[in-house]
């Protein structure tokens, strides 16, 4: 974003990491000009009806991005539970006006841009306490199904290849690849 002069922290006010995907690719739209793609992460724990997914980044009341407080707000109210599911998940919103407008060079300010979402998942378990130091966020406590490490002992290289971020950047690179041989 600072490469196109966007230094604001664009607010998340959605109810939806769609909406919040969704919030940030329209502001940058409507502020620079530009088709853009934004995405919204969650974590969302099947024992706590889907949260912190959402509020993830603000989980812990009174903090924002405070990694060590969310985890160990997280970590708190899942003492005591044995169902310790969760999975992350990943929605990247990619706004694009009509290629005939781009074309006849019409201002992209004035035309309604289409929007198509991707998303990816990663299904996994909440750890007892966290491991590895790692990677961001609840990488210590998240541990991907088929593994037995979390996200933060797992490596750079192993998350950035599986993780739900990977996963719908896959999909949008699938569908830009797709809508490029189109028009050529």
């Amino acid at each position: 974003m600072q490469d196109i002069g966007c230094h604001e922290d664009i607010p998340e006010t959605g109810d939806t990491l769609q909406e919040n995907a969704l919030q940030k690719a329209m502001y940058v739209a409507e502020h620079y000009g530009l088709d853009c793609f934004a995405d919204d992460t969650g974590l969302e724990v099947d024992a706590l009806d889907g949260k912190p997914g959402v509020h993830s980044a603000r989980y812990a009341e009174g903090t924002d991005h405070d990694s060590e407080a969310n985890m160990q707000k997280l970590l708190r109210e899942l003492q005591g539970k044995n169902n310790r599911k969760a999975h992350f998940r990943t929605v990247i919103a990619l706004l694009q006006h009509p290629k005939n407008q781009q074309e006849k060079n019409i201002d992209n300010a004035c035309a309604a841009p289409e929007i198509h979402y991707f998303e990816g998942r990663v299904d996994g378990l909440i750890a007892e306490e966290k491991r590895g130091e790692a990677g961001f966020g609840y990488d210590p406590l998240f541990i991907p199904n088929g593994y037995n490490q979390s996200f933060a002992e797992l490596g750079e290289d192993i998350k950035n290849h599986i993780s739900h971020r990977a996963l719908a950047v896959e999909k949008l690179a699938a569908y830009l690849n797709e809508d490029i041989a189109q028009s050529v």
